[in-house]
């Protein structure tokens, strides 16, 4: 795994504040970036970017989780969100075949990676990994990110 210099604990309270979290953390994650969302089923992931969806001017009511699909683009303003599920592949190489490498070098693209923590070559070229994990109660969420 990359080795980040700064880290930050967050907590959501509500699925209203997890997307507001990821529309405020757009602003640190101005493509090109590529991000690595970690996180069991149902601690959040897809709700947190459907905020970073927002803040790019992407419909947020459209994204949902590209678990079967593989890979999901939404168009901002300027930015585009690729959000991709890597939990279906098995090697580096259906990695590869995914395309995210190049989706990755895109000027304009903030790309999203759930379960990318599978694979060495993901992590290594992560510029962020933000790890969410259930809170106190159903609605609450814990957040760790660490970037550069």
């Amino acid at each position: 795994m990359a080795e980040f210099a700064r880290e930050k604990r967050l907590r959501t309270r509500s699925a209203n504040g997890t997307i507001a979290l990821g529309e405020t953390m757009t602003e640190l994650l101005r493509a090109p970036k590529l991000v690595v969302l970690r996180g069991d089923l149902g601690a959040g992931k897809t709700t947190l970017v459907k905020g970073m969806a927002a803040a790019l001017g992407a419909p947020a009511d459209d994204v949902t989780s590209p678990t079967f699909t593989l890979v999901h683009e939404y168009a901002g303003r300027k930015t585009r969100l690729i959000h991709l599920d890597l939990y279906r592949l098995e090697n580096e190489r259906e990695v590869e075949g995914v395309g995210l490498w190049e989706m990755a070098d895109a000027p304009d693209a903030l790309v999203i990676v759930e379960w990318g923590d599978k694979f060495a070559s993901v992590l290594a070229r992560a510029d962020a990994v933000i790890t969410m994990s259930p809170g106190e109660n159903d609605t609450e969420r814990l957040l760790l990110v660490q970037w550069n």
